[in-house]
């Protein structure tokens, strides 16, 4: 009796793995439309790898403001990301140049 039982829930697994393939296979179809259009990416994968891995450092505490680390840990996630991209920046990976600040004129 108990096998006929275990064999129950693993037949009603298999029918909701086969629903959400194919609700998976609706998305992709939706990918694929949009990536006929032209368009350029901003970031390169390379620069995503380096913002990961500045978060990945800011979740283990390891991240530091500042030059050479000595203004303390960082806190903020912003901050973190921001690091990240300056890394990258730095490295001559495909990132945005940053958004220049306006100078009031006097």
């Amino acid at each position: 009796m108990a096998a006929k039982k275990s064999s129950r829930k693993k037949s009603s697994r298999k029918k909701s793995s086969s629903h959400k393939r194919s609700s998976r296979k609706k998305s992709s179809s939706h990918k694929k439309s949009s990536s006929s259009r032209s368009h350029k990416r901003k970031y390169s994968k390379s620069a995503s790898k380096t913002v990961a891995s500045a978060m990945r450092r800011k979740k283990h505490g390891k991240l530091k403001r500042g030059k050479h680390g000595h203004g303390g840990k960082v806190k903020s996630r912003k901050q973190a990301i921001a690091i990240g991209l300056s890394e990258a920046r730095k490295k001559g990976e495909k990132v945005p140049k940053r958004k220049s600040s306006r100078k009031k004129k006097s």
